[in-house]
């Protein structure tokens, strides 16, 4: 029994749970801003497009 208790008192010391949560929570965090500028960039580039194909005119044959 007092093997166990001081396993549990080990493993509550230690600090390798702790600081995997804060890595996972700054991926998170991360992934999250990549996402929303992605998105943004994505966006701008889509009505950029739009204007200047709109803009565009069909070639004229010469016939």
């Amino acid at each position: 029994m007092r093997g166990l208790t001081k396993r549990l008192v080990s493993f509550m010391k230690a600090e390798d749970g702790p600081t995997a949560v804060e890595y996972a929570v700054m991926l998170a965090l991360i992934v999250v801003v990549c996402i929303a500028a992605i998105t943004a960039l994505g966006q701008n580039a889509n009505s950029t497009f739009s204007v200047i194909g709109s803009n565009l005119k069909p070639p004229t044959t010469g016939t």
